[in-house]
């Protein structure tokens, strides 16, 4: 199985958009080495901006440069994007719709052994609920080229979902990546597995384990979390019995929340979620949490036994 971390697969794009264009500048926190902006930083060092551990500015600076036609792309861990940008970003960039791509990077889970203060579990939620703002979240190296591509073509603010985690490869060159339509990655007629981030591989692996027990699952990867695939999503609640999402996020406001905003206005069905608990996750190797708190292919089938019960339950009773 080949894997390549989507920290290095980001940085190396990075230097390619710069090669194609002059308008991009690139800004980061004081991490670029952990973000791999730093490659596009030794290339072009006159459009590389590393303002230090000041992450508000770096966002008002990035709304400055948009306003002046640049088209910045600001890098720092998801958690502090989050938490200690948020304001401008929320102020400056999304109200006013400026051309800045937010790159958080070490999302969920993977800034593993800092713990609590620097997991993101919780910025899906936040971007998500910014008008104006396109929320994207990657699950392997090619996925990441496309994204980064694609968000160039997108004029006003986009938030780009990275992981420091290797991830196996799933896409081949010619994937054919389009903002806002999901991917349906395996046929199935029981349950839908809709995934996003390093859950696609694990949603996979789960429907391998299923397809030994007679459970027949389909498999979406939703890379844009907004705006969500909403055709998709009512697809998979027509044709298969029930629904289970899986996300590296918390259980609230992510991917779970979107996809369950579609079906309640559209076509009810039954859905549970794999995601990271109401908690603060701690510090740790990485598969040793994601073990910890339940973001397993194990966990996936575990909940989808427990929904298709569900389904079978209620049609008993009719």
């Amino acid at each position: 199985m080949i894997k390549k971390a989507i920290r290095d697969a980001y940085g190396e794009t990075l230097v390619e958009i710069g090669r194609q264009r002059e308008d991009v500048v690139v800004l980061d926190a004081d991490v670029s080495n952990s973000t791999k902006s730093i490659l596009f930083g030794r290339e072009f060092p006159s459009r590389y901006y590393n303002v230090g551990v000041a992450e508000a500015n770096m966002a008002g600076m990035a709304a400055g440069m948009a306003l002046m036609g640049k088209t910045p792309f600001i890098n720092t861990f998801a958690a502090f994007m989050m938490l200690r940008a948020g304001d401008p970003i929320r102020s400056l960039i999304a109200y006013q719709n400026l051309n800045v791509k937010i790159c958080g990077a070490y999302a969920g889970l993977s800034d593993s052994y800092d713990g609590a203060s620097h997991h993101a579990n919780m910025d899906i939620a936040f971007f998500r609920a910014l008008p104006n703002m396109t929320v994207v979240s990657v699950c392997d190296a090619i996925e990441t080229k496309k994204a980064v591509k694609a968000s160039l073509n997108i004029d006003g603010p986009v938030y780009l979902r990275l992981s420091r985690a290797e991830m196996p490869i799933i896409f081949s060159d010619d994937y054919n990546f389009e903002v806002g339509k999901g991917v349906k990655l395996k046929e199935g007629k029981d349950v839908s597995i809709i995934a996003t981030g390093l859950m696609v591989h694990k949603a996979l692996e789960a429907a391998d384990m299923l397809n030994k027990r007679g459970i027949n699952a389909r498999v979406v990867n939703i890379h844009t979390i907004k705006p969500i695939d909403t055709e998709l999503v009512i697809d998979c609640a027509k044709n298969t019995r029930a629904i289970v999402v899986a996300e590296e996020h918390g259980i609230y406001g992510g991917l779970y929340g979107a996809v369950s905003e579609v079906l309640v206005g559209n076509y009810p069905v039954y859905a549970v979620n794999v995601g990271v608990q109401d908690i603060f996750a701690e510090s740790g190797e990485y598969g040793q949490l994601l073990d910890k708190y339940g973001l397993t292919a194990e966990k996936i089938t575990e909940k989808v036994q427990e929904v298709l019960n569900k389904t079978k339950q209620r049609s008993a009773s009719e």
